[in-house]
Formats: structure tokens, sequence, C-alpha cells
């Protein structure tokens, strides 16, 4: 429980000081943008999809009461949920973050999308990590608790990863 409460307080903050670093204190410690990196972005957006499709599928499964299969599929869903994060950390290490040039409703729609994929991807780390680990332990009564809350939200924060892919690309 301990190594779920460090990984889901050092991962935030990890991404956050990534996303805010200036290009110039990357440039001083080494880190330089790498233009064979710049599809990373649609390389996101297709792991976003993915982890939303076997979450899907993972919760249909456990509605059938496939209980395999619904731990494949989550744990696949984990596993795609982490290349995500380690590309996404390398990929803003060796880039600057691209700006929205959209105007007017759109630009209302996109904010309202990345803010609230801004705060509810840092609950779903814990949320996530937890309901696996309870899973895994087949401690089936809490695990039911934490998924009331861990599975739409990891739901909501794959769909918008790919909204948010959507909105951005012409302006990466």
């Amino acid at each position: 429980m301990r190594t779920i409460t460090i990984v889901s307080v050092l991962i935030p903050v990890a991404v956050a000081l990534l996303m805010i670093m200036p290009a110039s204190w990357k440039a001083a410690i080494g880190i330089q943008e790498n233009s064979q990196l710049s599809s990373l972005p649609l390389f996101h957006a297709v792991l976003n999809g993915s982890t939303f499709i076997l979450l899907v599928f993972a919760g249909i499964a456990i509605k059938n009461k496939k209980i395999s299969i619904h731990r494949t599929f989550m744990l696949s869903a984990f596993v795609l949920s982490s290349v995500f994060l380690t590309s996404y950390v390398i990929y803003h290490v060796t880039h600057e973050s691209a700006r929205f040039g959209g105007e007017g409703a759109i630009r209302i729609v996109y904010f309202i999308v990345l803010i609230t994929h801004i705060i509810l991807s840092v609950p779903v780390i814990p949320l996530a990590l937890l309901s696996i680990y309870r899973g895994w332990t087949n401690n089936i009564e809490r695990h039911k608790k934490v998924v009331k809350f861990a599975y739409p939200v990891w739901l909501y924060v794959a769909s918008t990863g790919v909204m948010v892919y959507l909105f951005m690309q012409p302006y990466y």
C-alpha cells in the first residue's frame, strides 16, 4: 500500500514538472528536441483508445462473470496505460508542449475537456493501482468499492486522452 501511495504522488509531480520545465532547462541538462519522437502524440492516442476499449471489454466480462477474461483485459489496460505514461514523459522531456490554436466555442470545449482530463488523471493512478491490488489479492468486496470510482474515472481519462489528441492534432 505504501508503494501505491508513493507512486501516486511521484507520477503526477514528475509529469507536472516536465510540463512547466522551460526548454532552456531541458537543454541545460542535455535534453534536446528529438524529431524522431514527433509521432508520439498519435501513439499516445492509440494507447488511450486501446485502453478505453480494453476497459469496456473488461466491464462486459465481469458483468458476465468471466473473471479470468476480466482480469486479462484489466491487466492489459494497465500495461497500455503504463506504456502511455512512460512514452508521454519521454515525449514531454524532448518536446515543448504544443499550444491549442482553435478559437471560439471549440476553444472552450477543448479547455473543458483538457482541464477535466488533467484533473481526473491524477486520482486515476491511485484508484487504478488500488483496484488492481485488491482484485489481485482477492479482496473482492473492497475491490468493488474502489472500482465504483476507479472504473468511470479511468474510462473518462482514456477517452478524453483521445479527444485531446484530436483537438491538438493540427498543432503538433
